[in-house]
């Protein structure tokens, strides 16, 4: 699937992670330029964006050509897809960074 092999072996040894695959076509039909614009946002600036999702949402995410792989809770995987398909759907990064760490410091109060 593209991960690790620690995160693999992780997935084999822990009951609590899953992984969550779904394609940019599941959440909005892309062509062309518009197709490998939506891949680059996704990415962001050498993975930033990438990174700073993986971080917040404590996940772990592959984007392989329009395959989008997290691995993670299930609340966690939650969280991470709302922000990937905001910004499949062309919301401002920023904003989906704001919205995505608002829900997760209101996760971690919760437990």
């Amino acid at each position: 699937l593209g991960f690790n092999i620690q995160d693999s072996i992780a997935l084999l040894r822990l009951d609590d992670l899953y992984v969550e695959c779904f394609e940019v076509k599941d959440v909005k039909t892309l062509k062309g330029e518009h197709l490998s614009r939506c891949i680059g946002r996704l990415a962001g600036k050498s993975g930033k964006t990438r990174f700073t999702i993986e971080n917040a949402t404590r996940t772990r995410i592959v984007i392989a050509d329009t395959h989008i792989r997290i691995l993670g809770s299930f609340a966690n995987i939650k969280v991470a897809r709302d922000a990937i398909c905001g910004l499949i759907l062309g919301s401002p990064p920023g904003k989906v960074y704001s919205r995505m760490r608002g829900i997760c410091a209101r996760m971690n109060d919760k437990f």
